[in-house]
């Protein structure tokens, strides 16, 4: 049950370089806009962020380097950030990485239970990637959508009133490329009460 994904990826796995895409390098240089000069460090997150996304969903050490060396800072403070933040991944992940929120309100509202079906839907266990790269599975503690519990990120998106039924029809769904739908899967709208 161990977060594999905060560990670094294998030597070989590790790419040589990294530098920012000439978008991303042009977003990047929008944010650092956005601090003080003599608060360049704030824009840490937001930089991991977007390199994260450049690669696939994780950081390699050089884009750990490279971010320290794009604003000057010491290269400990990015690595401090990147260790210890759940949404930064230091090793592969899938091409939908799933997120399960295990904090009180999702847990319970049966988000063990979700747990326990998407190991078995993805044939994989917490902090691993399936045989088919498809998905990764990690468990978080709150991602600050309590009011909509149980909770599952998967990317970049929010798939909330989660049942084991919704949770089966969300991957066959992501396993064959279909659109699924963003944010609650029930009827209900925002956070007005369940009827259940």
């Amino acid at each position: 049950m161990e977060n594999n994904f905060k560990k670094f990826a294998n030597e070989n796995l590790q790419p040589k370089t990294f530098t920012f895409d000439n978008i991303n390098l042009g977003k990047a240089k929008e944010i650092i806009k956005m601090y003080p000069k003599n608060y360049k460090e704030s824009s840490i997150m937001p930089l991991l962020s977007i390199a994260q996304n450049q690669n696939d969903g994780w950081l390699p050490k050089k884009a750990i380097e490279y971010v320290s060396a794009f604003l000057n800072v010491p290269e400990i403070k990015v690595l401090e950030i990147a260790t210890f933040y759940s949404m930064y991944n230091l090793s592969p992940v899938g091409k939908n990485h799933i997120e399960v929120c295990t904090t009180s309100p999702c847990m319970l509202r049966g988000s063990d239970e979700i747990l326990v079906k998407l190991k078995k839907l993805i044939g994989a266990n917490i902090g691993e990637v399936s045989k088919d790269c498809v998905f990764s599975l990690n468990k978080v503690e709150c991602l600050g959508a309590c009011v909509n519990a149980p909770i599952v990120k998967i990317n970049q998106n929010y798939y909330e009133d989660l049942n084991l039924q919704s949770v089966e029809e969300l991957i066959n769904k992501l396993r064959v490329n279909k659109k699924i739908k963003i944010g609650p899967q029930s009827s209900r709208k925002g956070s007005e009460p369940r009827k259940n």
